[in-house]
């Protein structure tokens, strides 16, 4: 039976972004020869131009809407900033209200109140790779019971250049990086497309990222292989001794290939959430020079679906064969004219609007632009801030409020809700209840 699910082809209100192919940390002077061609202007991260202006005029409501779609309206807040070329941020889960930062270089730093402390929760600089532009510290997830336990997992690029996915012990506010458990290593052929994102998903598993293995259009076809990890969602249960174990209901478990993975056919899945509420599974996957896209998997899905790369970007085929029987098309895609690399976000479960509940935010790193997707029917984004930032991630705090995590100048800014209008599709969805005059450059 066909999965082939809905795909729309989104145009929207933007200037247009550059050629990264990065998560996108901009193409450094060593990117391969197909991204410096994309991108002859771009320069290392440690001193990227502000993204353009865009046009911040909202367009008007689409004639075609679900019965109801909010046009909601957020705002970015400065928060805090000083930090080395941050990847992320999140809090612990652990009710404490401390958001923990990620810095490429290797560092987690603990922010109290707007406020980071001076000593960080781990410094692992000394073991992780960076020098190239998308390797290093790159993702963070804390264990369920981090409360109890005190347990948290990265995913770091070594010195070698290949990843790895480690368990550390925090005591308090610091880890002793003498307390690192590796689980997993995986080598890298090239030195981008790296992944980099870990979650635990509503099962309690952990889901890692990883990219197809770099260079240009997957050379060595790993993105559909299932012997092997690269180009995956890979699903492990980090409970199970000695090291980790792998889930039962795990699509491949007692078939050939690798019973890690959950999921096939990804370029660069730089960022991925859960919705808190529904479970369903965002996945933001990079392109590689026409189309980025995101996918979103269902909670009750059984795993083992194929997302395509490299028999398609998109959904458009780039190589034989062609058939989609057996691919799942994005839940939505945008051109690259539109942007460059897609970051992938939340859906918003925050208490500050409940109204915005089921809201589903992302963004571009090349443009600094932010959509919204309202929750139900046919995905249409609307462009609610138009930034100057070259947002590396999105993050949740405790209470699930949004996070935006800016690689360019090394700040933290929480995304606010804002003014909320409505559309009523019982009207056609032509007629505006309440109106405010458009995105915020910011």
């Amino acid at each position: 039976m066909s999965r082939w699910l809905i795909v729309v082809a989104v145009s929207m209100v933007l200037a247009a972004g550059c050629g990264s192919s990065v998560p996108s940390l901009a193409p450094a002077p060593d990117a391969t020869p197909d991204e410096a061609a994309r991108n002859p202007t771009a320069i290392a991260p440690t001193a990227m131009p502000d993204a353009p202006a865009v046009a911040t005029a909202m367009p008007d409501a689409p004639t075609d809407v679900p019965a109801v779609v909010t046009d909601a309206r957020f705002e970015l807040q400065a928060f805090v900033a000083g930090f080395e070329r941050p990847v992320f941020a999140s809090g612990a889960g652990d009710g404490s209200g401390r958001i923990f930062v990620v810095e490429q270089p290797g560092r987690i730093l603990i922010v109290r109140d707007g406020v980071a402390d001076a000593e960080p929760l781990l410094d692992i600089r000394d073991r992780v790779g960076s020098e190239a532009n998308e390797q290093g510290l790159l993702g963070l997830a804390f264990h369920p019971d981090f409360g109890d336990n005190g347990q948290f997992f990265v995913n770091y690029t070594d010195r070698s250049g290949d990843t790895v996915i480690a368990r550390y012990q925090a005591r308090g506010d610091q880890a002793d990086p003498g307390s690192e458990r590796v689980l997993m290593r995986i080598e890298q052929p090239y030195a981008n497309h790296n992944g980099g994102m870990l979650a635990f998903g509503p099962d309690g598993y952990l889901y890692i990222g990883t990219g197809d293995g770099g260079a240009a259009y997957d050379p060595q076809g790993l993105g559909q292989q299932r012997g092997t990890l690269l180009g995956k969602i890979l699903r492990i249960d980090v409970d199970a001794t000695p090291g980790y174990g792998i889930p039962a209901s795990n699509p491949w478990r007692d078939e050939s290939g690798r019973s890690e993975v959950w999921a096939t056919g990804l370029r660069n899945p730089w960022r991925f959430s859960f919705d808190r509420l529904t479970g369903d599974l965002y996945i933001g996957d990079v392109g590689q020079d026409r189309f980025e896209e995101i996918n979103r998997e269902p909670a009750d899905s059984p795993g083992g679906l194929n997302y395509g790369w490299a028999r398609f970007e998109g959904a458009n085929c780039i190589a034989e064969p062609c058939d989609t029987s057996d691919v799942v098309a994005p839940w939505l895609s945008y051109e690259r004219g539109d942007g460059c690399s897609v970051t992938g976000g939340y859906s918003y479960r925050g208490a500050a609007a409940p109204a915005l509940h089921g809201v589903y935010v992302y963004g571009d790193y090349c443009t600094g632009n932010i959509w919204q997707v309202a929750p139900g029917g046919r995905p249409v984004p609307q462009l609610i801030v138009a930034s100057r930032h070259n947002i590396s991630s999105f993050g949740e705090d405790d209470q699930g409020e949004l996070l935006v995590i800016s690689h360019s100048d090394g700040a933290i800014l929480r995304l606010v809700p804002a003014a909320v209008a409505w559309y009523d599709g019982a009207r056609g969805g032509a007629e505006r209840v309440g109106r405010w005059g458009g995105p915020p450059a910011i």
